[in-house]
């Protein structure tokens, strides 16, 4: 049974270490070649967003990410400097959740730099 012990430390630590970290910041994964608002945009929202940013909007967040143009109109309007803050400092998005994954925040850098494709 002693011998036992640090195995079962060590799948312990191996399985819990990482707990709060995002898979997707873990794993590299690409940036689709051809990306789209509905394709690859759209999911990052409704997974991340909608709670506050809904129609109608909770927690006084101020405007709707329910639709492209509302998206659009926000990357314009510094969305994704706002997403790319660290966790917890002024201004961070989402508040008071997890900072989105850095992969996450590429697709939609990559969707402004390709011109908004729907």
């Amino acid at each position: 049974m002693i011998q036992k012990l640090p195995i079962l430390a060590l799948i312990l630590v191996t399985f819990t270490g990482c707990s709060e970290d995002s898979v997707s910041d873990l794993t590299e994964t690409e940036i689709p070649t051809s990306i789209s608002y509905q394709n690859d945009v759209r999911p990052i929202i409704q997974n991340n967003c909608l709670n506050c940013h809904g129609n109608p909007t909770n927690f006084g967040a101020p405007n709707s990410l329910t639709t492209y143009e509302n998206v659009k109109a926000s990357v314009l309007n510094n969305l994704i400097d706002r997403i790319s803050r660290p966790e917890g400092t002024s201004g961070a998005m989402p508040l008071g959740g997890p900072r989105l994954s850095q992969n996450d925040i590429n697709i939609i850098t990559a969707w402004q730099n390709a011109d908004f494709p729907q």
